[in-house]
């Protein structure tokens, strides 16, 4: 007989369960109720599109798409792909969908998104993202919002210590223009000394040669020009408008005049929240405005801003979350009270109790088990006289609205 081959997890790819779960499950629930109190609607999306949406939200010539995307021809021969970020699954939606109507919208969403690079801590082909954005806002306030709702929630998670905003201005179309201009003038006379991917990066997207890594770039990317001295009246009250919308709120916020985006869809402000506790990859949230997006997608001109975050990150970043205490554990120390038991069980649950039941294994060891689980209250059925018996031991504290429940089943 042929020996079955035992199945492997793909490699990038992650079984989540136990401490990491609940991880993993706390950083989801935070951002859920944050989202809330900002009155940020929750939405889904698919988790592939026709490729041509994130190759011309993401650009061609990007890492992301050249590779990194999966990409894969369907039986009906459409180009799809899963999808490696969500604001352009949002964006295409906004359009098909007519979302025009309710702008402006802020939105909300989570879930898994997938990119084929190679793995390392923090990092993975399938991984998780969080994400919020704001369309149809052209005003400042827009990006403050979203400011200080990433900021609230890295609080909430108890991870802002250590973590620090980093925000820039990539000004409007003709201050982008003009600095762009400057910038490739400037690469131009350091062609020859700079790494291989920037003298790529120099026809195809000048301005990410200011955020190589490579030490062959940084003394000619920190001596670039800077955007300060082409930015437009109204591109420089827009970014004051900004910072000064953060200091009101009281979000400290760092000026980082290197943090760029390189695609021409880009305006504004961008932003990076970073933690040196990461290692490497120190980015734990990041985004920043893209008043081209949806235009250049083939819908009609509109603002937009958002942010993401990699759950995974985050989740790094946090205490472990206290397992959570199981309220009612309803012990049946006798076979015979088995089908009370399942009652008592389903009645507890029906009343909003986190209820476990133990009636398998040794009848004799049973309430010993229980005990040793701690719950926070233990009711233990046995058998006598051809009834059911209770006794109720209450852990925390005098008296337990159980009781009301067991009254309403008859028992006391």
């Amino acid at each position: 007989m042929a020996r079955i081959e035992t199945p492997k997890r793909i490699r990038g790819t992650q079984d989540i369960f136990g401490d990491e779960q609940r991880r993993f499950a706390h950083v989801l629930d935070t951002f859920d109720r944050v989202r809330r109190l900002y009155c940020f609607q929750r939405l889904e999306i698919p988790i592939f599109e026709a490729t041509g949406v994130f190759a011309r939200s993401m650009g061609e010539t990007s890492d992301v798409v050249s590779k990194e995307m999966y990409t894969f021809e369907d039986r009906g021969g459409d180009s799809l792909t899963l999808r490696p970020e969500f604001t352009a699954g949002i964006a295409r939606a906004y359009i098909t969908e007519g979302w025009q109507q309710y702008a402006p919208l802020k939105l909300a969403t989570s879930g898994p998104t997938f990119r084929y690079e190679r793995p390392q801590k923090g990092r993975f082909r399938q991984f998780h993202q969080i994400d919020a954005e704001i369309i149809g806002a052209a005003e400042p306030a827009a990006d403050v919002e979203l400011l200080v709702l990433a900021d609230q929630l890295l609080h909430e998670l108890g991870i802002a210590e250590g973590v620090t905003l980093q925000l820039n201005t990539l000004g409007d179309a003709e201050t982008r223009d003009a600095w762009r201009t400057a910038l490739v003038a400037h690469f131009l006379k350091h062609k020859e000394m700079l790494s291989e991917d920037s003298q790529t990066r120099l026809i195809k997207n000048p301005m990410r040669i200011l955020d190589s890594k490579d030490p062959r770039d940084r003394p000619i990317a920190d001596s670039a020009p800077d955007i300060d001295a082409y930015l437009t009246e109204e591109a420089a009250a827009f970014f004051k408008a900004v910072t000064d919308g953060l200091d009101a709120a009281g979000v400290k916020w760092t000026r980082n005049s290197r943090l760029v985006r390189g695609l021409d869809y880009y305006r504004h402000t961008a932003f990076e929240f970073v933690t040196d506790r990461l290692g490497a990859q120190g980015t734990v949230l990041a985004g920043g405005r893209y008043d081209g997006l949806i235009g250049s997608l083939g819908g009609t001109e509109t603002p937009g801003v958002g942010w993401a975050a990699g759950v995974e990150r985050l989740a790094m970043l946090i205490e472990e979350p206290v397992a959570e205490r199981i309220e009612v554990y309803v012990v049946v120390e006798d076979d015979h009270a088995q089908h009370d038991g399942v009652r008592a069980t389903a009645a507890l649950r029906r009343a909003g109790f986190v209820v476990a039941l133990l009636a398998s294994g040794s009848p004799r060891k049973r309430f010993d088990k229980a005990v040793k689980a701690n719950p926070k209250s233990l009711l233990s059925l046995g058998f006598a006289d051809g009834s059911t018996t209770t006794r109720l031991k209450v852990f925390d504290g005098e008296g337990s609205p159980i009781e009301a429940v067991l009254a309403d089943l008859g028992w006391s």
